[in-house]
């Protein structure tokens, strides 16, 4: 259907409207937040001991989730695009489930599997602490992160095809020769977005997290953890805002990459 360019216009200047006032606004009154007081005094804010263990413990998750994530989706997009087998429904269902189910019933499902009368609670009789420590919180990141990588690389394969595959097994190509030779070459811009999809939604991960950690700074407070305990538990909203713009320029690192990616994937 064809519409005149006032009519277009006005449908544009309703849509930047709506995201100016719903996303940009917001943003830089907290950036105006974070920097009322002087540069110097923000630095000062995110550089306290707490606010310093919070960047790290984030980045240590990462650092272990996008690794488990990057096997696990690289796996389960050649099974569901180049298997035929029982259950396959069954997979894509539950490669979806992340983004159904709300964060915070995967912390309470997590409490009750891991948790001291958990199923699986007598794990912390052995010196292993699941919950309130940081195993639960790689858990919970590893649920909530779990379809990114394999979305992004599932119709990539389905792009390609099989045919070079095939060509490189006739030549006496193993298989692992194969993946590493010819698929993950050809997969390479999909999973690189997958995992920076990955990455940004780790680091801003709060509802599972809460669940399974006790926020004892120092020892199982993240960013976003942080943000939240200084806001709503100290009542330090100035601190609050420091801690949020430091993780929304981690997050706007991650967005700029995305967008590199996306411009390189689509010149390839």
């Amino acid at each position: 259907m064809k519409t005149s360019t006032p009519v277009r216009l006005g449908l544009r200047s309703i849509a930047l409207l709506y995201l100016f006032g719903l996303l940009f606004v917001p943003v830089l009154m907290i950036f105006y937040r974070a920097f009322e007081h002087g540069i110097g005094t923000f630095f000062g804010w995110i550089s306290t001991p707490a606010a310093i263990s919070a960047l790290n413990l984030s980045l240590l998750i990462v650092a272990i989730v996008v690794p488990i994530n990057v096997v696990f989706g690289v796996v389960a997009a050649l099974a569901l695009v180049r298997g035929r087998f029982r259950g396959r429904g069954v997979l894509q269902a539950m490669v979806d489930l992340p983004f159904a189910v709300s964060p915070i019933i995967v912390g309470v499902s997590l409490i009750l599997l891991w948790g001291v009368h958990g199923w699986f609670g007598g794990i912390e009789s052995l010196g292993f602490k699941v919950i309130f420590g940081l195993p639960g919180m790689v858990l919970a990141t590893i649920f909530v992160t779990l379809p990114f990588v394999v979305r992004e690389v599932e119709p990539v394969l389905h792009e390609i095809g099989d045919e070079q595959e095939q060509a490189a097994a006739t030549l006496g190509a193993t298989k692992w020769q194969t993946f590493w030779l010819v698929t993950l070459p050809a997969i390479r811009w999909g999973l690189t977005y997958g995992v920076v999809l990955t990455i940004a939604r780790a680091l801003g991960e709060f509802g599972a997290v809460i669940m399974v950690s006790s926020g004892f700074p120092g020892v199982s407070q993240t960013l976003t953890l942080l943000v939240h305990a200084r806001y709503i538990d100290d009542h330090n909203t100035f601190g609050a805002y420091c801690a949020a713009v430091l993780l929304m320029g981690i997050a706007l690192v991650a967005l700029l990459l995305m967008t590199l990616l996306d411009r390189k994937r689509s010149t390839t």
